[in-house]
């Protein structure tokens, strides 16, 4: 590895000192361990074969990539080590039983944002842990006790929450481990980035239509100041560059065919996104009420999701409001 002149041994708490308890903890822990090798496999790109490969279609009608596929095994392989009673995986139509009568299940999207598998755009999984119970996965967000997500991008770093805050660890090659680096990250509660699809705008709700035309309008209109936009393309790594650098996402329902629910799933996508976005201090909604108060239809539901800075996020609401009143 390059040094730098300022550069000396590699600082923070190994990730296994500060999850050293069992349940949710050790999950967290075996999931985050599991993370190095699909980082690896995705550097190394079409060296040995082609990740991006079609291999089939998931329940949601995406196209599903080999290495979408691959990283769902290899997660099923962690967490049934780890002793996860029931999986609910993007990439699976029926929910995994790993260990019949285990007392914690998981809900994951294995590979987040594959869409760009082989451009080198940041990637990454998410994950929330709930106490098994009958009902399943069909319960609302404030069931989960931890949530998490991995972001490959030039570092690794791993996300988590166990409702104690949300924390950051970054992968140390040389030593083979996570070390914690951001401790109870909190959000400024107001943005000057926002992520969004630009190209869907037009199918927006009137409110929405206005609330963007506000943001172009920069200092010159009635917001008074300038906004930057960024589009990764992968609610994972808009999430991990919230966190760290503060801002707001938003993926709204529109008037396509297919889209008048949202696109992003709730279980396992929106709610560990919520669940970490809360515990640093932000707001995740649907539109209507908070992501982690909305009941779940169906295991693969797709929903609307707006996220980040509670003031902007605010703002957003109110004018769809408006288009909805």
């Amino acid at each position: 590895m390059l040094k730098l002149p300022n550069d000396g041994p590699a600082t923070g708490r190994p990730l296994s000192d500060v999850l050293a308890g069992d349940g949710p903890a050790a999950i967290t822990l075996a999931i985050a361990q599991a993370q190095p090798a699909l980082a690896a496999r995705l550097a190394a790109g079409r060296l040995h074969g082609d990740p991006e490969a079609v291999v089939g279609t998931n329940d949601s009608g995406d196209r599903q990539k080999a290495l979408d596929v691959a990283a769902h095994h290899h997660m099923l392989d962690a967490l049934a080590a780890a002793g996860v009673g029931r999986v609910l995986s993007e990439e699976a139509e029926a929910v995994a039983t790993l260990n019949p009568g285990g007392a914690w299940d998981v809900a994951m999207d294995p590979i987040d944002g594959s869409g760009s598998i082989g451009i080198g755009a940041p990637l990454g999984m998410l994950y929330s842990i709930l106490p098994a119970a009958p009902e399943g996965f069909l319960r609302k967000g404030r069931a989960v006790v931890g949530a998490g997500y991995a972001s490959f991008g030039h570092s690794l770093d791993f996300g988590w929450s166990l409702g104690d805050g949300t924390h950051v660890a970054g992968f140390d090659a040389e030593a083979g481990l996570f070390r914690l680096t951001r401790e109870r990250v909190q959000l400024k509660p107001t943005a000057s980035t926002i992520a969004y699809n630009a190209s869907n705008e037009r199918h927006w709700s009137p409110g929405l239509q206005a609330w963007v035309q506000e943001l172009r309008q920069g200092k010159d209109g009635p917001r008074g100041r300038d906004f930057n936009m960024r589009w990764l393309a992968a609610a994972v790594g808009e999430l991990h560059r919230i966190l760290l650098k503060g801002g707001a996402f938003l993926y709204p329902a529109d008037r396509r065919p297919g889209y008048e629910n949202g696109r992003l799933r709730l279980i396992y996508e929106c709610c560990p996104i919520a669940f970490l976005i809360e515990q640093a201090g932000g707001i995740a909604s649907d539109g209507c009420q908070p992501i982690l108060d909305r009941q779940p239809q169906g295991l693969h539901e797709m929903v609307p999701l707006f996220f980040g800075a509670r003031e902007e996020v605010e703002t957003m609401l109110s004018h769809l409001a408006i288009s909805k009143g």
